[in-house]
């Protein structure tokens, strides 16, 4: 009866080694580089500023529409590659 407690009690503290390993593993280290979103912010009011006429663009990643001087986004696509914003609707004059 002894050796059956010590075989749980042994495996119970093995999961709970390999749980506390896992989720050190999911938790970001100091050495994480934050997002850049004050930069992305930026560039879209320079590119909003610079197509004045521009109701909506994209960068290949997400497609935003310009609803009163702001950029309203979609959430960026997986696996995507960014490039250089373009604009694929224009105001019709």
């Amino acid at each position: 009866m002894r050796h059956s407690s010590f075989r749980v009690a042994l495996c119970l503290a093995l999961a709970m080694v390999g749980m506390a390993t896992a989720h050190a593993a999911d938790t970001p280290g100091a050495d994480a580089v934050p997002e850049p979103q004050s930069t992305e912010n930026a560039s879209l009011k320079d590119f909003i500023k610079a197509n004045p006429d521009c109701l909506e663009f994209t960068d290949q990643c997400s497609h935003c529409v310009v609803v009163n001087g702001i950029a309203e986004c979609s959430t960026v696509e997986i696996a995507c590659i960014k490039r250089e914003n373009h604009c694929t609707r224009r105001v019709a004059n």
